[in-house]
């Protein structure tokens, strides 16, 4: 029980130390023109470079109320809850799948799905950057994973880019505008690739549900009728953390349905 304790605040400590660097990854990745490497943390409004105190994940965003201690601008409550999320997610991994490799790939995994959330809220882009490494990231996986074969995720690959594709050019066939970008044919090539073709059912009907509901809501407000557009990204990518977490309850109640004994 202790050691279990120990393993819960070491995740999360791992998880908190990560999503500090993936708020530097959502920063700068989506400019061409900025590296993830140089220059080192710096305030984005003054440009003051920040001292290690300055620095410390969600501790220094508490000390210092919010605020850059140069310039005095306010400071994005993003970051500390890109740290805090991806430092839940990591002690909620380490609870299911214990310390083991398939730990410290899912959390990978987790990193690149939390990035792709937040980048594509900001910008409705999905860099290719994550996307096309995290297929074949994933297919690897597979390689290591007691519970997932290759020759699933290959599956998983093929089907996810192929349907999301398929959607894509029937709509652009009727509708003559593109419905949806190419980065979400691609992040569902990756979470097939990481969660086996198995995941795909649940992942398209949750994320097109809650979509539509919130594409409802957003057009209502929005007053912008068909020209409303939502990012997709973010309802594949948490269908898919939903999907990592519980598959083994939802494929049971999956196969329940499928065999008439739904209850």
């Amino acid at each position: 029980m202790v050691i279990e304790h120990i393993l819960t605040v070491f995740a999360a400590l791992l998880g908190v130390i990560a999503g500090s660097f993936l708020n530097v990854v959502i920063l700068r990745l989506p400019d061409p023109d900025q590296s993830i490497v140089f220059p080192a943390s710096h305030c984005p409004r003054c440009s003051a470079p920040l001292h290690w105190y300055e620095n410390i994940p969600i501790v220094s965003y508490i000390v210092l109320r919010g605020k850059c201690n140069h310039c005095c601008g306010a400071i994005s409550p993003q970051y500390p809850v890109v740290e805090l999320t991806m430092g839940l997610l990591a002690a909620a991994l380490i609870a299911k799948f214990g310390l083991s490799i398939v730990f410290f790939c899912l959390f990978l995994f987790s990193g690149a799905l939390l990035a792709i959330i937040v980048i594509d809220i900001h910008h409705q882009i999905i860099p290719d950057a994550i996307s096309l490494p995290g297929i074949v990231a994933g297919l690897l996986f597979s390689l290591v994973s007691p519970s997932l074969s290759w020759q699933s995720s290959l599956i998983g690959i093929v089907a996810g880019g192929g349907i999301l594709y398929a959607v894509a050019a029937l709509y652009l066939m009727l509708r003559k505008i593109d419905g949806m970008g190419g980065g979400d044919i691609k992040l569902l090539a990756m979470i097939g690739a990481w969660l086996g073709w198995q995941s795909l059912p649940f992942v398209i009907f949750t994320s097109s549900l809650s979509g539509s509901i919130v594409g409802l809501i957003a057009m209502r407000y929005q007053k912008k009728g068909g020209r409303t557009r939502i990012p997709f990204g973010p309802f594949l990518s948490i269908a898919a953390l939903v999907f990592m977490f519980f598959s083994e309850t939802i494929q049971f109640y999956f196969q329940l349905y499928l065999a008439g004994q739904w209850p």
